[in-house]
């Protein structure tokens, strides 16, 4: 068995396994030349304390020991086999895909974007103040919403699946080892569309199919099973149809009502992005005027309570970029993202505030169900007519936010199609304003300095989550009133990632063989 030691250690000396390789051999009570292998299984930061420490967690295995088995992927031959449809290719769809093969069944994967490379080029346009493709833009597309992302891959919900398989697959598919033991991993912008190309390539290797720029507009009912989906006049039919559309795609809520298949408001989460310069933020979380060259870009979390709500960040992106995230010219929204360097010189996060029922209470006489949905739609048109031509966005220095003043001037940003000086506290809900103001203040005595003219809010964060759940029954998966309906991933509200979406969409994809294999 191997031998698991765990030091704490100087960044310096973390980052070079010639200078920790003999504290662990000494840690573990063997000899330095009689290590065959020594790999981190687990690296995280505690920076506490003035100086920070890396915690490393060590296997070590010696020579007379048999090494860790690679973990090996054989997707097998599904050409001929039972058909089943997969609607959206974002995480929780490409690995709902690529599950059906393991277990036999043939994927027919359904898109309404592009693919990557022809995606790359609607997303440049976008940058540059272009038009937006409504079906191609940063949600929708080749990988979904994460394909230009962080890429973070850390999860709480690692009890609904398979972890580490869901990390050893992305490896598989081209990204790097460190995702298997960093405490907080992550992919970065620059690595994840080429993962996702190598993944939709296994899928059509293997016999699946995928088709891009087939937006779902019905769904073929029949004595209360589902019998495929409807793109345009084209009908595309499955022994079952997983619907893993991702939290923007408000056509299929909309197409769900109108086919009288049921779907419940849910609370969510809106705010602003914030963007601090990375210095200052590596300053305060380091104790420190520069991290130097051992330590990444300093992140954060912050959580807090006001009047019984949470505020909090979100999407934290160290040594990233704000990005347009719209799928129509008529909204205005934010996200953000980083390279796998985490070398821009901003750090942006999502400060966002919880949204429950009664705070769009008023909307659901008209709206029913998707009162939540149009509570987001106002949000979003009111930071678009607030801020510039095309995609240029709403802003206001942090400290000017808190004071609610204007601001007269503002900070350079990483956000490309440029910013223009709004009272944001003005003419957002008051609800939202208000909490916002108060958690700020609240961060800032946690962060000292966090609050500053240095800083700068963009309107708006507004596509944290769904605002729309599709019911699904906890035993089969399904959704309770449709047959062979299998709501997956964050668009059906039931996952908040890249990998739970991943998770989710694997644990969607074995019901979906027990419902077949027993119908």
């Amino acid at each position: 068995m191997p031998k698991t030691v765990v030091l704490t250690l100087r960044p310096d000396v973390a980052a070079d396994a010639r200078r920790y390789e003999p504290l662990a051999a000494r840690a573990a009570g063997v000899a330095e030349q009689d290590i065959a292998l020594l790999r981190v299984v687990k690296r995280s930061i505690d920076a506490r304390q003035r100086q920070p420490k890396i915690h490393l967690t060590l296997e070590l295995y010696v020579d007379r020991e048999p090494l860790p088995a690679p973990v090996h992927f054989d997707y097998p031959q599904v050409g001929n086999r039972t058909e089943v449809v997969v609607v959206g290719s974002g995480p929780a769809g490409l690995f709902a895909a690529l599950r059906l093969i393991e277990r036999g069944y043939r994927p027919i994967l359904l898109e309404r974007g592009k693919p990557v490379l022809d995606r790359k080029r609607d997303v440049a346009r976008i940058n540059r103040n272009g038009a937006v493709d409504p079906d191609s833009n940063y949600a929708f597309g080749a990988g979904g919403a994460g394909t230009f992302s962080d890429g973070k891959l850390f999860t709480r919900s690692k009890k609904r699946g398979d972890y580490n398989k869901a990390l050893q697959t992305l490896v598989f598919h081209g990204a790097a080892e460190e995702i298997l033991y960093e405490a907080h991993p992550h992919i970065g912008t620059d690595k994840l569309p080429r993962i996702i190309t190598n993944i939709c390539r296994t899928i059509e290797n293997a016999g699946g199919e995928l088709h891009f720029g087939c937006r779902v507009t019905g769904f073929d009912l029949h004595d209360g099973r589902i019998v495929g989906v409807r793109c345009g006049e084209e009908r595309i039919a499955g022994a079952a149809v997983v619907l893993a559309t991702g939290h923007s795609a408000r056509n299929v809520y909309e197409t769900l009502v109108h086919s009288g298949i049921r779907v419940e408001a849910k609370p969510f989460a809106m705010g602003v992005r914030i963007e601090h310069p990375q210095l200052l933020i590596d300053s305060i979380q380091y104790h420190c005027r520069e991290r130097g060259p051992y330590l990444p870009a300093a992140s954060y979390s912050l959580v807090s309570q006001v009047n019984g709500r949470g505020v909090y960040s979100f999407c934290m992106c160290p040594g990233g970029f704000i990005v347009p995230a719209m799928t129509d010219a008529a909204q205005s929204v934010v996200n953000g993202m980083s390279p796998s360097q985490r070398n821009s010189p901003y750090a942006n996060s999502g400060l966002v505030t919880e949204i429950r029922l009664e705070d769009f209470a008023a909307l659901r006489d008209e709206w029913g169900e998707l009162a939540g949905m149009r509570f987001q739609q106002l949000f979003e048109e009111a930071a678009r007519r607030y801020g510039g031509a095309a995609q240029i966005a709403p802003a206001q220095r942090v400290a000017d936010f808190v004071a609610g003043r204007a601001s007269t001037t503002l900070p350079s940003t990483s956000y490309l199609p440029g910013i223009v000086a709004s009272r944001l506290d003005r003419w957002m809900p008051q609800l939202v304003a208000q909490r916002l103001r108060e958690g700020l203040r609240m961060f800032d005595r946690r962060m000292h300095g966090f609050v500053t003219n240095e800083a700068v809010l963009l309107g708006v964060e507004s596509r944290t989550s769904t605002p729309v759940r599709i019911p699904r029954d906890a035993a089969t998966l399904m959704h309770p009133e449709v047959r062979g309906l299998f709501p997956a991933g964050e668009g059906a509200g039931y996952a908040g990632g890249i990998i739970s979406a991943a998770l989710d969409g694997e644990r969607i994809a074995d019901a979906v063989a027990a419902y077949v294999g027993g119908v």
